[in-house]
Formats: C-alpha cells, structure tokens, sequence
C-alpha cells in the first residue's frame, strides 16, 4: 500500500499530462504510476486513423487539412505586446538596427546592444561566427536595450531553428527570390498553427531570457517575433508582390548593396531606383514595414533600418567624442609613425 500510495502521489506532483517542451525536462513519473486510458489496445489496430477516440474534437477520418487545432499553446486573452520592436512597428515607429558583423565578444555586443539601437543585427550570412559564440553573446545580457536579432545565411530549419531557439527576437532571411521561399522562412521562425517551427527547447525558453515572459514564450512568440524577409535579386524584384503577401512576414529589406550588385546599375540612377521603387510598392500594397540602410531614414515610407558595424560605431563615436581633437596625433621625423616621405 505504500508503493502504491506513493505512486498515486507522485503522478499528482508530475502531472499526468504534459506538453511540447514542458515535458522534456522533466523527469519521468515512476513506472506503473502514469495510465492511458485512451491508448490503443496491445498488439491490435485501433483504426485510430478512421476512427477518433470518444470526445475527440476533430471526427471523421484523419485529414491534416482540416484539423481543428487545440488550445494548449493559445495566447492568454489579453495577452500584450512584450518586443519592443514589435511594438515599435505597430505603432508606426522608426526602428534601427545596428550591425554586429564580426565580433564574437559579449562585452562588445552588450556594448552595442545599450547603445541606443532598437535591435542588434547579429551578421551570420557573410561572418564565420558559430551558433554558440552567438548564443553565448545574447544570455550575457538578455535585457538590453536592443533586443537579440540576426541575419541567417539562407532559408533553412536549422539556420532558423539555431537562431529561434538562442533567443532572436528579430529574423531577417537574405536572398529570398519566391513567395515558395518566404512560406519555407515563415513555416521555420513561427510555431504552429502558422508554421512549423518545431518545439525543441534552447536558451529562449530560459527563465533569464524570455521564460518567463507574461503568458509564456510558447504561446506569446508568434505574436511577438520579426521577420524580415531581404529582396536583392532581379527574381527577387519579379516576385516582391507575392513575397511580401505571405502572412506572418512583418517587414521586406529593400537591399541597397545587392540590388545594385544584381542588377548592374548604382544607386542614383534610374533603373536602380526603379528597382527600389519596386520593393516599396510590394510592402505598401501588403501592409508591410519597409526596411533599407539607415542613410535611406528619410526616403518616404521607410521605417526600418540597419546601421552600420561595431567597428564603424566606434569610429564614429569616438569621432563625435574628439570633436576638432580627433585625429591630431603628432608626426615624429623618424621611427614607424614618421610621415611617409615624398
């Protein structure tokens, strides 16, 4: 009687029934303890793919097409906004991003991430940065100013998984040429019902990065993350239309280096600008943000930006700080800082 009452107990404190990445933590309820009243009979077809057990809400045979999606991760009623650059957005606001290219120090990126950006720009296209270096940069300081974002190397479940699950708060997907593409990044950065992202767990469900946020990651994040999809390519510019349709996109880059690198014109002139012009009416017509350089923060409509990289904030800010000061630094006639000599 006691293994038993201690069994009956210990279930109660587990929990008999648990959810997506709630239960793969846990440890396992004692053997004989947890009871499936519902599970198919020993070594026979339930005929569960015709038949749906007593008090199921979807009837009728099996059809993914028409199922009738369950509650367990709906957002509380009410629930609130908690990313700021999510809100930013929805309130019309500008939203800066500033460009964390190859740093792979966290004291610098909690640096650049106080500095007074909206988000951080974490560079994963074109630097040789692993996840980890990148992950352990956003859990030193979770609750800066900017929140964690980054730009993936392509349209992928593990570049999108690796990045969702360290705790980006802001997706950005370069290179994308087709409305096929912008589902496949949508499906990898939103959980279900509206995509696929699978519930594997990482530092975002972490009590010190977004845990505990209120209502919970699971079931608030898919109101709360950025995705922001990269036109650059001439197919790009063909399909920006469809792109920028697809539900679940917040934003549509309108990429100013690559535009002019697929296109063979620079910036200025008129089939350049037409190119551009594209991208802005594809985001006008969908009711998306439009995002370009933070040079373009007065072209009209433009509400998102991406500053420039550490390395050029520093120059910058220590030129601001120097004032006349800077770059004063005497000529000695000899030695490796003497004045090249004509």
């Amino acid at each position: 009687m006691k293994r038993l009452f201690f069994a009956v107990v210990m279930a109660a404190a587990l929990g008999i029934v648990m959810f997506g990445a709630q239960n793969q933590n846990a440890p396992p309820a004692p053997a004989g303890a947890t009871q499936f009243p519902l599970a198919a009979p020993a070594g026979k077809d339930s005929n569960a793919r015709q038949v749906p057990p007593s008090g199921a809400v979807n009837q009728g045979p099996f059809d993914p097409s028409t199922w009738k999606y369950g509650p367990a991760f709906n957002a509380p009623a009410g629930a609130k906004i908690w990313n700021p650059v999510k809100l930013k957005m929805m309130q019309g606001g500008k939203v800066t991003g500033g460009t964390l290219f190859s740093s792979t120090d966290p004291a610098t990126y909690c640096a650049m991430a106080n500095a007074g950006y909206d988000f951080i720009w974490t560079e994963m296209q074109h630097d040789a940065r692993d996840w980890e270096a990148l992950a352990r940069m956003w859990r030193t300081c979770p609750n800066a100013k900017a929140v964690p974002g980054v730009r993936i190397a392509y349209t992928d479940e593990r570049e999108i998984q690796h990045a969702a699950d360290a705790g980006a708060l802001v997706i950005v997907v370069p290179t994308v040429d087709t409305a096929a593409e912008a589902i496949a990044a949508r499906d990898w950065v939103y959980f279900p019902p509206l995509g696929r992202r699978s519930a594997g767990g990482g530092q975002a469900f972490d009590a010190n990065m977004w845990g505990g946020v209120p209502g919970g990651y699971r079931s608030t994040i898919n109101d709360n993350i950025v995705l922001i999809l990269m036109i650059e390519t001439l197919d790009g510019l063909k399909n920006a239309d469809e792109i920028a349709k697809v539900p679940g996109v917040t934003a549509i880059f309108a990429a100013s280096g690559d535009l002019g690198n697929f296109s063979g014109y620079a910036q200025g002139s008129p089939d350049y600008e037409r190119a551009i012009n594209i991208v802005h009416d594809a985001a006008i017509k969908a009711g998306k943000r439009l995002c370009g350089p933070f040079a373009w923060r007065d072209r009209p409509d433009f509400t998102c930006f991406q500053n420039g990289s550490e390395t050029a904030a520093i120059a910058r800010g220590v030129a601001a700080e120097l004032g006349p000061l800077a770059n004063t630094q005497a000529k000695p006639e000899v030695g490796p800082f003497a004045a090249p000599k004509p």
